[in-house]
């Protein structure tokens, strides 16, 4: 027979299992008791709050009368009882200014009037030392993930009203048959459900809703295509702590070198400095030497590395405002690139400095986005061909019927970098690829070429190099700065880095 109490028990009461928990009341009386006062909260708004309050009233003003609804999400189970560090939605991080591991759960609501929108922030605060929550709850108890701030702290910080995270449920669905409520979909699953329920429940059309979500979706994410001067100034703080990041993976060749998964050292080197210096990498990084470099995305980075070989090492440090920076260098662990290894990267270096001279030219006259990628690939196409690479002429390989050429430049030269790596994925073709160029605008530019050593259409001599260079653009009102300038990128360059770092 089945002991049904075993069966019953809830799955979020197991870990209890492994512990003791003590239950008793005169434990609780006494875990409450003999705490000092928590130092005062710096009561100064952020510097943050006044774009994030200008960021919603951009967003206020495309959906006048509609209740919008953006969640942080949840914490995600890494495994069984342990959870992945916490990142908030990147709406969330871009419409409130948090950053930090702090708002697990909470959901900022923006309730119409007739002149816009009331922002209110849901959220969970600290639980007083007499409650159960703060010795033992492991999630969001105070002995085990450190103080929560208090809601008055949060709206003195941050310029948002703040409201318990009890009342955000009601908040998100009432009235659900007399205003219609957008909803940022999969930020938070538990709202999206919650929302549906209350939809169907009020008689109206669930698909029609759903389609209406996505122009939200799509609305935040292009809310990020121009940067403000405070997401300008977070990027450049990422950028600098990768470029810093870079010269301690030039120190740590040598040893790299010497270790049977050198690429993991050379990871490993770049992510402690992002962890140290900032919120960690914004990407998994790619360290890889030799004819790993010619796989695109290139993360197991547990290859040996030899001194006659390239790595190629894509990484970005993440600003603790989760600003990242995205930068690729290829670094012969030799020091001094070869005669194949040059050619391949001169061609790689002209591509990238011609469309970069084009993004220069907004300022004066019309450039797409798009025309960045053509520019790269208009030298890629030339060098290819001068090399006897292509089936016919580069101009027949630009052709949209050709493309011969994307055999060893599969993806494309350039995207939008910010808050996400690939920031702004949600935009629409037309404010996106087929975009004019605007002050503001932060993308990558980033072209190579990848010869697979299983390429029988590559001259053997070629075969297993592969070269990337990106770099971090921000366009301003006279043209564009290359953020990342400072890591070494010409050949000359890159080589007296290495001596240098490595002497």
């Amino acid at each position: 027979m089945i002991d049904e109490t075993h069966v019953k028990q809830e799955a979020e009461d197991r870990g209890a299992n492994r512990s003791h928990r003590p239950t008793s009341r005169a434990f609780r009386e006494f875990i409450a008791k003999g705490w000092a006062e928590r130092p005062a909260a710096d009561p100064r708004q952020l510097p943050v709050a006044p774009f994030a309050a200008e960021r919603r009233a951009a967003l206020s003003a495309k959906f006048p009368g509609a209740r919008l609804v953006i969640p942080a999400g949840p914490l995600k189970v890494r495994s069984n009882d342990s959870d992945y560090r916490f990142r908030p939605h990147s709406a969330f991080a871009h419409l409130t200014g948090f950053s930090a591991d702090q708002e697990p759960d909470a959901v900022l609501v923006m309730e119409p009037h007739d002149d816009g929108h009331d922002a209110v922030l849901f959220f969970r605060p600290r639980a007083e030392r007499d409650t159960e929550e703060f010795y033992a709850d492991a999630r969001y108890g105070e002995l085990w993930v450190g103080v929560r701030p208090s809601l008055e702290e949060i709206e003195n910080q941050f310029g948002i009203t703040a409201r318990h995270l009890d009342e955000a449920k009601d908040a998100v669905t009432k009235d659900a048959a007399g205003i219609q409520v957008l909803i940022v979909r999969e930020a938070d699953l538990l709202y999206d459900g919650l929302l549906d329920a209350a939809r169907s429940a009020a008689g109206r059309d669930l698909e029609a809703e759903i389609t209406a979500d996505a122009e939200l979706n799509q609305e935040v994410s292009e809310l990020r295509l121009i940067k403000d001067d405070y997401e300008a100034e977070q990027m450049r703080e990422a950028v600098a702590i990768t470029a810093t990041g870079f010269d301690e993976i030039v120190k740590a060749l040598p040893e790299a070198l010497r270790h049977r998964r050198g690429e993991r050292v050379v990871q490993g080197a770049f992510e402690a400095h992002a962890r140290t210096e900032g919120y960690g990498v914004g990407y998994d990084t790619i360290a890889a030497s030799g004819n790993h470099a010619c796989t695109l995305h290139w993360i197991r980075n547990d290859g040996a590395m030899d001194e006659s070989d390239l790595i190629l090492v894509d990484a970005g440090a993440e600003a603790d405002s989760l600003y990242t920076a995205d930068v690729t260098r290829t670094i012969p662990l030799s020091g001094t690139f070869s005669e194949q290894q040059r050619k391949v990267y001169e061609a790689v270096l002209e591509a990238a400095d011609a469309a970069f001279e084009l993004a220069a030219q907004h300022a004066t006259r019309t450039v797409l986005f798009k025309d960045v990628h053509a520019a790269a690939m208009k030298v890629i196409t030339a060098r290819l061909e001068e090399w006897g690479l292509l089936p016919g002429t580069a101009e027949e390989s630009l052709d949209p019927e050709g493309q011969f050429h994307r055999r060893w430049m599969v993806h494309g030269t350039s995207h939008h970098l910010g808050i996400d790596v690939h920031d702004c994925a949600q935009a629409r073709r037309e404010m996106y690829l087929d975009a004019k160029l605007t002050e503001g605008m932060v993308f990558t530019i980033e072209p190579g070429l990848y010869f697979k050593a299983d390429d029988l259409l590559a001259p053997e001599e070629l075969r297993g190099i592969g070269v990337r260079i990106e770099d971090d653009i921000l366009l301003t009102s006279s043209g564009a700065e290359n953020l990342s300038l400072a890591i070494p990128r010409t050949l000359a360059d890159v080589e007296a880095w290495v001596s240098g770092l490595r002497a």
